[in-house]
């Protein structure tokens, strides 16, 4: 198992520096990750540092609360699309999901695939707020809008991946979407409990010592 090509090299820290991306690049060709994640500051920085190598570079938004207007988190992906970005990480607006206005959430998934188009776009559920009936509802919601991934959390938030999640997520979207486990997972062994469930990417900034 190749653990490397699971990882997403994460910084997203309010201290990260430009020196900070710099490094996380390059940790990232040595180790081979898949891709980095960065704050979409630093997406035309990253995109630069791995410019002669084949690594992605995936940008949040509307993070870590994802309760900004859709309008923002619209532009915002439209101006990491520009900068370079080859996927994206989305918040949902989790107080919009849990007060039953599912056509919101649905909605501003969709507005922002529409200005992804082919990019990836991982959807966050921030599941450490929710319960179960509404994990299952955030994953449906993902699927309708056309998001590519579920993606469990933020790692800013009350809790992280945990392997429960996991089994309903993938109970929910099965193989129509994929899952990217975040939050908390910080070695080898954990990475590979998460793999074994079918997940397909994992956020974390301890791929280093998880591939070590």
């Amino acid at each position: 198992m190749n653990l490397s090509k699971y990882i997403d090299h994460t910084i997203l820290k309010a201290i990260a520096r430009p020196s900070d991306i710099k490094q996380l690049c390059k940790e990232a060709k040595e180790y081979n990750f898949y891709a980095v994640c960065v704050n979409g500051c630093y997406v035309k920085l990253a995109k630069q540092e791995l410019a002669d190598s084949d690594i992605k570079v995936a940008a949040v938004i509307g993070f870590p609360l994802g309760s900004m207007s859709t309008e923002a988190k619209v532009a915002e992906t439209q101006i990491c699309i520009n900068d370079g970005a080859d996927e994206i990480d989305m918040v949902i607006n989790v107080g919009m999901l849990q007060s039953g206005n599912n056509d919101f959430v649905e909605g501003e998934i969709h507005a922002i695939k529409n200005t992804c188009g082919n990019k990836i776009l991982k959807v966050i559920i921030e599941t450490c707020y929710l319960t179960e009936e509404e994990k299952r509802t955030a994953c449906k919601l993902a699927m309708e809008a056309g998001a590519d991934f579920v993606k469990t959390s933020t790692g800013f938030g009350t809790g992280g991946a945990t392997l429960e999640d996991v089994k309903l997520m993938k109970e929910v979207v099965g193989d129509k979407l994929k899952i990217k486990a975040s939050g908390g997972i910080r070695d080898k062994e954990t990475a590979k409990k998460f793999i074994a469930l079918g997940i397909s990417r994992i956020g974390t900034s301890s791929g280093i010592k998880i591939v070590s």
